[in-house]
């Protein structure tokens, strides 16, 4: 026999409420919250449509989570709406959208809080139905403290996301991002709490620098700016990764996410141009301060193994340009307009055998240590020389053979 359950929600005024919804208008193209909604319009007027309907109701929830009140709020927090983006941008929403908002949290809250065994009793069917959980929360309350916190969290995709790439001229989430911490990288403590330094500033909307890693390859200056945004994310830092010849796309990113909350880095891994490369005008642009391409809550932090980013060659200096020396000397100093350089040199070897020593232990190489060591040594002669990448291939081979 099924268990009878006290009747609290109705289902057909809470369907027609559902349907009033304005800033959260969205949450009908979540196949979860659309689902659920054609279950409650059916359960007790045709039962086998309703079976049908609240098995993919649940199927579709099962996939995120078995719990519908913890969906359905980090729907509603996730989710970028018109009084969110109001909020992020420090306006007024009005006392009239503050209404709007109310109400329609009490809906979605009520929703999310309609226990599965209440929607089974109304279904006319004695077999098997799968139940999911629910709890009491304060949709409200969680709503205005997101609200409160909102440089922290952000919303939309970039609630979700830490990293993103540039796509067909879209900002697009990157899903596994590299999960590199600080804690992961030794040496260069002093180059690195430079930028850490000055991301500090740019999360607490201090004046910041645009900064280029240079030195040589290997050095760790790539996975600085990587561990830096796993480590800040939790307190609004956002990292977009572009390729050289997305550059043209800087003005546009900037458009976007000028009036964010959150604070950006814009990263350029491996920069360099060629003399008549069309991106070294966007770079310029951005480093100058043109009106069109700066913004206060983000700085662009570039990785080169060069010092001076413009390849130069002899037949470039034999040009017949009239103000030559003027033009190279453009190129040639558009490093210099990065307010921070931070210099990474190849260690030598007895920071390349600490290096390896500390990544001894964090692997728990069981080889004893001075084995280690002058296995490293010959690993490295064999390699291109000694850096901290090639002491963590290096630990990560002895570790395999161990393993």
């Amino acid at each position: 026999m099924k268990k009878e359950v006290f009747i609290m929600h109705d289902f057909k005024a809470l369907c027609r409420q559902a349907h009033t919804l304005v800033i959260f208008k969205s949450l009908h193209e979540v196949p979860v919250f659309e689902k659920l909604l054609e279950t409650l319009a059916v359960c007790e007027s045709d039962s086998d449509m309703a079976i049908e309907k609240y098995s993919d109701f649940v199927a579709e929830l099962f996939a995120y989570s078995d719990n519908l009140t913890e969906y359905m709020l980090k729907l509603v927090l996730e989710n970028e709406n018109l009084f969110m983006l109001k909020k992020g941008e420090g306006k007024e929403t009005g006392a009239l959208l503050e209404e709007c908002l109310a109400n329609e949290l009490a809906v979605i809250e009520e929703l999310s809080q309609i226990p599965s065994d209440e929607i089974i009793s109304k279904i006319d069917y004695d077999g098997f139905l799968p139940r999911y959980a629910t709890q009491k929360l304060d949709f409200s309350q969680i709503y205005a403290d997101r609200i409160h916190a909102i440089g922290q969290y952000g919303y939309g995709i970039y609630s979700q996301y830490h990293v993103f790439v540039i796509k067909d001229g879209k900002i697009v989430p990157v899903e596994y991002p590299d999960d590199i911490k600080l804690s992961d990288l030794h040496n260069y403590e002093r180059e690195r709490q430079e930028v850490i330094n000055n991301t500090l500033a740019l999360l607490k909307g201090k004046p910041a620098n645009n900064v280029l890693l240079y030195g040589d390859c290997g050095t760790g200056k790539s996975s600085t700016v990587k561990a830096i945004a796993n480590e800040y994310a939790c307190k609004g830092l956002r990292l977009i990764e572009l390729k050289k010849k997305q550059l043209h796309e800087i003005p546009a990113i900037v458009e976007t996410v000028s009036k964010n909350p959150l604070k950006f880095i814009i990263f350029i891994d491996d920069l360099s141009f060629t003399e008549d490369d069309d991106d070294f005008a966007a770079l310029k642009a951005i480093l100058e301060g043109s009106v069109s391409s700066t913004a206060d809550n983000l700085c662009i932090y570039a990785t080169s193994n060069r010092r001076h980013l413009v390849h130069e060659t002899f037949s470039s200096r034999e040009g017949d340009e009239i103000h030559f020396k003027d033009t190279m000397q453009e190129l040639l100093s558009l490093s210099d307009r990065f307010g921070l350089t931070v210099t990474y040199q190849k260690p030598d070897k007895k920071i390349y055998l600490d290096v390896v020593e500390k990544l001894a232990k964090q692997y728990e190489l069981k080889t004893p240590i001075d084995e280690v060591l002058q296995k490293a040594e010959a690993y490295a002669l064999s390699r291109a020389g000694r850096s901290p990448r090639v002491a963590k291939q290096f630990v990560e081979y002895m570790k395999g053979m161990e393993d």
